[in-house]
């Protein structure tokens, strides 16, 4: 297991992906890879990626299992420009946002950058306690930073802790390896790595 927090003052940029269409490739693990390759033609350094999981689809019965997988990154750019260029290579694979939590081609999402809290804790803290009902039907209108929902999903954490078990929530202070080992037994059961 790499330990990327080990590197002095490294400040990581930690992102999910996630597929579960194939879209203008072959499959979601295709996807994936194109979304890898897309990455540092946009300005953004892929320091350490986890190994691919087939993950149940969430909510469950909204399509099929997801590949999921997670990334840590280096960049000079702001967190809004980061989240256009994570929108742009999206776009660029076939995705549309037509519902929230549906089927997707490419899913990529900018969890969290470094100890970062945004837009401010009053607003992170808002949208993290939101009930399931009320994040089905509202999404944020502007980032929010850590990703409200990260302590609480296996597909996030259990690539999360191929590669940065150490990284500590900046509002919480649990680490990944924390968050990890607070899940239910049975979803993390379900999560399974992709032969390649």
């Amino acid at each position: 297991m790499l330990n990327i927090l080990n590197e002095a003052e490294f400040n990581p940029i930690l992102i999910a992906m996630g597929s579960n269409l194939a879209g203008h490739s072959d499959s979601p693990v295709a996807q994936l890879d194109y979304a890898i390759r897309e990455m540092p033609i946009n300005s953004i350094r892929v320091i350490a990626q986890s190994r691919y999981f087939r993950t149940p689809c969430f909510p469950a019965g909204a399509g099929p299992d997801f590949v999921n997988s997670a990334i840590v990154c280096a960049c000079d750019l702001g967190p809004q420009a980061i989240l256009d260029i994570l929108h742009r290579i999206e776009e660029s694979a076939g995705r549309q946002r037509n519902a929230r939590w549906q089927a997707r081609v490419l899913d990529l999402d900018l969890l969290a950058m470094g100890d970062r809290v945004l837009p401010d804790l009053p607003t992170y803290r808002h949208w993290a306690d939101l009930s399931l009902a009320q994040q089905m039907q509202d999404a944020p209108p502007e980032l929010i930073l850590p990703h409200p929902r990260l302590q609480e999903r296996a597909f996030v954490l259990h690539p999360l802790m191929d590669i940065v078990p150490d990284w500590v929530h900046p509002v919480t202070g649990q680490s990944v390896r924390s968050m990890h080992a607070a899940l239910d037994p049975q979803e993390l059961a379900q999560i399974t790595p992709i032969s390649r």
